[in-house]
């Protein structure tokens, strides 16, 4: 029986059943192959006595973590949004140059502190993979390889002074003991001080299609409402969140020490409104989805089957973990999408995990002038259109599998599959 990690209960309902993958960022080499590779099942369950939605942790951090193939930098916009981003927390939080002090939890390559450095703050990001975490010391900034847990909060603490800013973003789901993050959040973050947290929106994910986003590295996917009753677990309170478009639909959770948050402002009571109207916290809003999913990938088959019939060729960009349980659920080889590329030098000549499609640099594209480009990371559409608008000097166009199959064929033509 699957108890909930949050409220412990065993009220928990199905909302979609994706079978069983390999981990999303479990990439292979050439040389693995021919050798077992392990997969995991993918099953999104809701509980209905918190409404924290949920997968059962059937892998650990520590497997996917200590070495890891995401890179933040490489994302233009996403960097872009971290400056945007640290401009905007200076600002709320009132931040002094001379003497504020701001933490990033799970803080990549740098992606976002490098901005905080810029601005002359004194700063510590803690990130566990050990690969990533010295591409951000390359960069100036000063990184802790370790996970954050009740104890690295006070130790940190303890040696470096309480944060007045702790940043958690694109985390808050990567972690299946929630309870013990979120006191470490609060060990880090000084009495009147403030947390950030970026997380993606259920509320987004349900009504889009966005089931790609479901993998084993995403243990919880949060509502406000739900959010709200996991940050009270570590002692934090929210006091405002801000709805943002990035991944597809994000929610931007501002917290603080409950003795100091005082009442939320009228857009959390906004979005909890949202949340309630779309039946998010009765089985109503969640019955359908199953079967929206099944469509995503009864129509992506039916126009790469079609294609390959036609002769034609069909390429991914992108090979993002996302990409890969879209890729898995589907069952698409490379007989369908003959390989995909990223910008990533990391994936060069590496395998997508359980359907092996090969990963190689983005110049292949314009050398094999494919017809259709099999975009994956679909939530750069805007980044991504503008990047690969050479596609369409050769006739080709632009697909993207979600939230509905869409062909764009040309700068300003697209065909609805």
């Amino acid at each position: 029986m699957t108890r909930c990690r949050l409220c412990g209960s065993e009220a928990m309902a199905s909302v979609v059943d994706l079978g069983a993958t390999p981990p999303c960022e479990s990439f292979l080499a050439a040389d693995q192959l021919d050798q077992p590779e392990p997969a995991y099942p993918l099953h999104l369950q809701v509980c209905t006595d918190c409404w924290l939605a949920q997968i059962p942790p059937l892998i650990t951090p520590e497997e996917t973590f200590k070495e890891y193939a995401y890179f933040s930098s490489f994302s233009t916009s996403w960097v872009e949004h971290a400056r945007t981003f640290v401009a905007g927390a200076v600002e709320r939080a009132g931040l002094d140059a001379s003497e504020a002090f701001v933490v990033e939890v799970a803080s990549n390559d740098g992606y976002l502190l490098k901005h905080v450095v810029d601005r002359g703050i004194r700063c510590l990001g803690i990130e566990p993979s050990v690969n990533v975490g010295a591409a951000a010391r390359d960069k100036g900034v000063p990184t802790l390889t370790e996970f954050l847990s009740p104890e690295t909060g006070a130790s940190v603490r303890e040696e470096h002074g309480p944060a007045n800013l702790v940043v958690a973003n694109n985390v808050y789901a990567h972690i299946p003991d929630v309870i013990g993050f979120t006191q470490g959040l609060r060990a880090l973050v000084a009495d009147d001080g403030w947390v950030s947290i970026e997380v993606q929106h259920l509320l987004t994910l349900i009504e889009e299609n966005q089931y790609d986003t479901i993998y084993h590295e995403h243990f919880q996917y949060y509502t406000v409402a739900s959010a709200i009753r996991a940050l009270a677990s570590g002692g934090l309170t929210l006091v405002d969140v801000e709805l943002l478009p990035t991944h597809g639909g994000s929610i931007r959770l501002w917290a603080r020490p409950a003795e100091v948050a005082g009442e939320p402002s009228e857009r959390v009571a906004d979005v909890l409104a949202r949340e309630k109207a779309a039946g998010l916290q009765e089985l109503s809003g969640y019955t359908e989805f199953s079967a929206r999913v099944a469509k995503v990938r009864r129509d992506l088959l039916k126009f790469l089957i079609e294609a390959a019939e036609r002769g034609e060729t069909v390429v991914g960009y992108g090979a993002p973990g996302k990409g890969n349980t879209l890729l898995n659920h589907c069952g698409i080889r490379p007989d369908l999408l003959a390989y995909t590329v990223d910008r990533n030098p990391y994936k060069h000549g590496r395998f997508t995990p359980g359907t092996r499609i090969p990963i190689l640099a983005p110049e292949q594209i314009a050398a094999d002038k494919p017809d259709y480009v099999l975009v994956l990371p679909w939530n750069l559409r805007a980044e991504l259109t503008e990047q690969l608008s050479y596609v369409h000097e050769w006739g080709g166009r632009l697909v993207f599998p979600i939230p509905e199959l869409s062909v764009v064929e040309g700068a300003s033509r697209k065909v609805t599959a």
